[in-house]
Order: structure tokens, then C-alpha cells, then sequence
């Protein structure tokens, strides 16, 4: 079987990589980061997603993971409460859809995990050359040795490395939302038990909510940020930027700010969608936000991600020695459920989607036909 090599090891990367190992592929995933990330937001398994990591045996560990949260107060520039809800949150939606949410850590763990002992991981390095020459591609690395792989995917994210160097190097497919996002875990100062705190105006918003265990809080703070405002590569010269445009909201912020400049898991970038005319060129192919990056506001991003890597991991077992014609495929499947949940976007910039619609754009694939193969 064919051998591929996966840029990125946090959701869609160890996905993909199961399913192919688990048909035979010779699977490689590089990883720019030491070991698998700490950190990161809630996040939701909804739909066919859920069917998906049920074939992969993954339901009883995503469902003993899942988070609490059983309600959210909805808070003012200064703090005061608003209203309150026990029905939905705002990083979940409604508690009773039967959608799954999870932190990005737990469920990432989980997927390495699953096929671990099959895949190949290489930590710390990441790719810096793709030579395509029709037969293979030359890989090369930033600290092992050059490689041939038959097939070369991006499911390294919004600002994909993978999308920069084989499609990509002037950003063109980036649709920036104006809208900066910051996210780190600090203390449960606040002493929120399975609560989250909310708080959304036309140029700032936060969310807050505890760990499974509420031992920890994870703060996830947006406002008005254009790509070229972001110094990419300065953590202090970000962190001065999230304290500055964040300096006029009251309530809880001040005492959780306190905490930005000993996070060790910040993340923080402007976000944007990610909108492509194709998501393959030649043997490499995208899969995941770094191909069609619906943005945190839509909700869909992780189960367009579960559902894409299955897609692209069934289309490649059909044709190993025709990746083009799987990547086609693949494409043409995916597509219309991609653009459904993409325009969620218009709707969820003010507010959640009306639930009709988003219900219909969460289930808008079908993959039945694959269950078996």
C-alpha cells in the first residue's frame, strides 16, 4: 500500500491517520510541536461526526470525556448579569441534541491513541519542501532527513504549512473575519462549577468555563483584530495586544487577565474561513480547517474535520494507486456539506444559528455507503 505523509497531529491529522493504517497505508504524521498540545477549547462532535468516531470504537472514551457544563450566564460589559439559561451554552449549543462536547486535548489524545502502535509519529519537526515529480514526492524536513511519500497531506490548520508551500504562498484562500482569538487555561479563581460565563457586543465577547474536574478555567476572549495587527511570532508583543483591546471589559475579565502572562497554552490568532476552488494539487491534498476552516462561530469545525478524514481515508483505500481520482471524490462528497455549514457563518455573528437550520447543516452528508467497506 501507498505510504503518506500527514502534516499535523491535533484532530483531523490522527484521524485520517487511523483510518488509512487501519487499510493498510504506510502512515507518517510530522508535528511541529514537542508532544501532543495542552490546552484548547471545548469543542463538538455532532451528527455523522458522532456515527464516525463510533466505527472507530472511540464513543465510550469521547462520552466518559465529555464536559458538564449544565447552563451559562449571559453577562454585561461590566459584569452584571443578564439572563441566565440551563438549556443550552454558549460553546455547545443546546444540552439537549444529543451532540457530544469535548475538550480539544481530551479528544485529540484519544485519537492518537486509537492507532499509535500503527502510525508513525514524528514530533517537533515539520516540513519545509514538497518536490512533487508526478510518481512521488521528496519531502523535506526541518530536522530528519528527506523522504518519498506517495501522498502528502495537510491537516495542519487554518494557517497550513502544507497549503503555503503546494497551493497557496500569498494566502489568497484566507478570508479574514476581522476577529482576533485568545484562548488559555488559568485556576478556577471564579470557583465556576459546570457554568460558563458569556459576554458578545458588536466588537469584543468571551466565554469561560471549567475543566471536567473545575480545577482549571479556560478563557476564551475575542475582539476586533485584522491580520496584519497580529505579530506573528511574538508572544509578548501578543500578549500586549490581548491586555490592550481586552482593558475596557469589566466583570471577570481583570482578575483572569492577571493570569495571561504565566499561560503556557495560550493560543492566539485572527480568524478567518478558509475558502479554496480545490483542495488537492497533483499527490497532496487537504483535509480539515486547512482546507475548508468554517471558524469557531459556525460550531462545525470538528465534525467537518472527523467527517472529511473518514471521506478522504474511504476515497484512498478505493484507489491507493489513484490518489488524484480519490481526491476527486473525496472533493465532490464533501463539498455541498462543507459550503451548508460554512454559511453558518452569516447567521452565528450575532448569535446561534436558528436550530432548523443548523440541525439540517450538521446532518448533510450521508455515509452509509461506506459503513463495511
Amino acid at each position: 500500500m501507498p505510504s503518506v505523509l500527514i502534516s499535523g497531529a491535533s484532530i483531523t491529522g490522527p484521524a485520517l491517520a487511523y483510518w488509512l493504517s487501519r487499510a493498510g497505508f504506510q502512515v507518517t504524521v510530522v508535528e511541529r510541536a514537542a508532544g501532543l498540545r495542552s490546552g484548547g477549547q471545548a469543542i463538538d462532535i455532532r451528527g455523522p461526526a458522532l456515527k464516525v468516531i463510533e466505527q472507530m470504537g472511540l464513543l465510550p472514551g469521547v462520552v466518559a470525556l465529555r464536559t458538564h457544563h449544565k447552563g451559562m450566564t449571559v453577562l454585561d460589559r461590566d459584569g452584571q448579569e443578564i439572563s441566565r439559561t440551563t438549556e443550552r451554552t454558549a460553546s455547545a449549543g443546546r444540552l439537549n441534541s444529543g451532540d457530544v462536547e469535548i475538550f480539544r486535548d481530551d479528544l485529540s489524545r484519544l485519537l492518537v491513541e486509537a492507532a499509535q502502535d500503527k502510525v508513525e509519529y514524528i514530533y517537533r519537526d515539520s516540513i519545509e519542501e514538497l518536490e512533487d515529480d508526478e510518481a512521488s514526492i521528496l519531502a523535506s524536513f526541518r530536522r530528519a532527513s528527506s523522504r518519498r511519500f506517495d501522498i502528502v497531506i495537510g491537516a495542519d490548520g487554518l494557517r497550513s504549512h502544507v497549503r503555503w508551500l503546494a497551493f497557496d504562498s500569498d494566502g489568497r484562500w484566507l478570508n479574514p473575519l476581522g476577529i482576533g482569538f485568545a484562548i488559555y487555561t488559568t485556576p478556577n479563581i471564579l470557583g465556576l462549577e459546570d457554568w460558563q460565563l458569556s459576554f458578545r457586543d458588536e466588537t469584543s465577547g468571551y466565554v469561560i468555563y471549567p475543566s471536567r474536574s473545575n480545577e482549571d478555567l479556560r478563557v476564551n476572549l475575542g475582539f476586533a483584530l485584522m491580520p496584519d495587527e497580529f505579530p506573528r511570532g511574538d508572544p509578548e508583543a501578543q500578549r500586549e495586544i490581548i491586555l490592550r483591546r481586552t482593558a475596557h471589559l469589566g466583570g471577570p475579565i481583570p482578575q483572569l487577565l492577571e493570569h495571561l502572562p504565566e499561560a503556557s497554552d495560550l493560543w492566539f490568532g485572527p480568524l478567518a474561513q478558509v475558502k479554496m476552488p480545490s483542495w488537492s494539487n497533483g499527490r497532496v491534498a487537504l483535509v480539515g480547517d486547512a482546507a475548508y476552516c468554517p471558524s469557531p462561530f459556525t460550531g462545525q469545525g470538528t465534525s467537518l474535520a472527523i467527517v472529511g478524514a473518514f471521506v478522504l481515508a474511504k476515497e484512498l483505500e478505493r484507489s491507493p494507486a489513484e490518489p488524484e481520482a480519490a481526491f476527486q471524490r473525496y472533493e465532490q462528497r464533501m463539498r455541498p456539506f462543507v459550503t451548508l455549514n460554512q454559511d453558518l457563518l452569516s447567521l452565528t455573528r450575532q448569535g446561534p444559528a436558528p436550530d432548523d437550520v443548523f440541525d439540517r447543516a450538521k446532518n448533510a452528508i450521508e455515509l452509509s455507503d461506506y459503513w463495511g467497506r
